[in-house]
């Protein structure tokens, strides 16, 4: 019988925010690829998609998994459902039970295999750290997450622990002029463009660049890093960097998560961040990630400002986020979805979503704005913004608006 995958977003999952508005956990990358993905590769079953907030309804995107509803699971074959805030080791083999079955990471339950027409308590989807052990015990190799930053801290030590396991062979030999330090693997795509006077050094781990990635003269990239499809490094120091597809980057980037469809062409400092898709830095736009009484960085959560007890914490810029020039974003600031700030004011470390203004000086983005520059900025990536992606983005509005209203 052919066996499903199903990842769910718990309750912390849930608050994951400014991600959380816009899309599902398990299409957040940690480490050298999404959630979802890295339990897809552990089970070596394809996932049908994700249990999450109503809103999300309408979520698809290049790549990803649809949003279901309870109502969509198959009911004639069995089902693996897994938490998308736990990560996977890669490289272990797990065992396919004979009936229920409970996957237990650090001797917690982690997720549930459900025989055909049988499904998990919706309680034990909402908290399954707390839900009873049903039937087999199978372990786990893995890390449990919990806190949004904790995708972007432990991202380069994930990305050199994955990229040992690509598939891709190490690069025998470099273009002339381009140059390597560093024993651990450089593994290049077949049609990966590199200009002379490109540095790339895997002295602290491996690196990764995929099909059809443009790098340009005076890049240097360090390790552990993976650089997606369609991408372009446009000049630059980039260090241990996970950057998904169409990502165009310049400057100094480093110890940051791109999901993808961004741009950050022209210079200016981002480190120690985690960034949404369709995101448009403007020129010069610059984040802190250390303060300057060296004290550990506070970051703005649904539920409340909380310490980090990190020392380097940068930003947090949700989907669809736009900065105009010479923007500064202070340590810790969180941006939601759809927000497009600008001006010489710093804004306030907490912006709403779909927020329009400069400094403490914000309104309300307008929908059909809104959907309008979403459609031009996706047609520059060759991406429709059909019906489907014009309710979910509405959908997103409405319920980002509202919270913001305190509604």
């Amino acid at each position: 019988m052919t066996v499903g995958l199903v990842i769910f977003d718990d309750r912390v999952a849930q608050a994951w925010e400014p991600f959380a508005l816009t899309r599902p956990a398990g299409e957040l990358v940690f480490g050298a690829m999404t959630l979802g993905r890295r339990a897809e590769r552990v089970f070596g079953v394809e996932c049908l998609g994700h249990l999450a907030a109503e809103h999300l309804v309408d979520f698809h995107e290049p790549g990803g998994r649809p949003v279901l509803q309870p109502d969509d699971l198959p009911q004639d074959r069995d089902l693996i459902f897994w938490s998308a805030r736990v990560a996977p080791d890669l490289g272990q083999r797990l065992p396919t039970p004979d009936g229920a079955a409970t996957y237990l990471v650090d001797g917690e339950p982690a997720g549930f295999y459900a025989p055909a027409g049988a499904l998990p308590d919706p309680a034990a989807l909402d908290e399954p750290g707390a839900a009873a052990v049903t039937g087999a015990s199978i372990p786990v190799e893995g890390r449990r997450l919990a806190e949004i930053w904790e995708l972007m801290l432990h991202t380069p030590e994930q990305l050199g622990r994955d990229l040992a396991e690509s598939g891709v062979a190490p690069a025998k030999k470099l273009p002339d002029g381009v140059y390597r330090q560093g024993d651990a693997p450089l593994r290049l795509a077949a049609d990966v463009r590199i200009e002379p006077g490109t540095l790339f050094d895997t002295r602290d781990g491996p690196i990764l660049i995929e099909e059809g990635t443009e790098i340009r003269a005076g890049t240097r990239l360090d390790g552990p890093a993976r650089i997606g499809p369609r991408s372009r490094l446009l000049g630059g120091s980039f260090a241990r960097l996970a950057a998904g597809p169409f990502s165009y980057l310049r400057g100094e980037v480093s110890e940051t998560v791109v999901l993808g469809y961004s741009n950050k062409a022209h210079d200016g400092y981002l480190g120690h961040a985690y960034i949404g898709r369709w995101v448009n830095l403007g020129a010069f736009t610059t984040n802190s990630d250390l303060k300057n009484n060296y004290r550990p960085v506070r970051v703005w959560t649904p539920g409340g400002v909380q310490d980090t007890g990190q020392l380097k914490i940068g930003c947090f810029l949700g989907d669809h986020v736009k900065t105009g020039i010479g923007l500064l974003l202070g340590t810790g600031t969180v941006v939601g979805a759809g927000a497009n700030v600008y001006g010489n004011e710093m804004p306030p470390v907490y912006v709403p979503p779909f927020s329009w203004g400069q400094g403490g000086a914000l309104g309300e983005y307008r929908l059909p704005e809104f959907l309008e520059a979403a459609e031009t900025v996706m047609a520059r990536r060759e991406v429709t913004l059909d019906e489907r992606g014009r309710r979910h983005l509405e959908r997103c509005w409405r319920r980002g608006r509202d919270e913001g209203r305190g509604g």
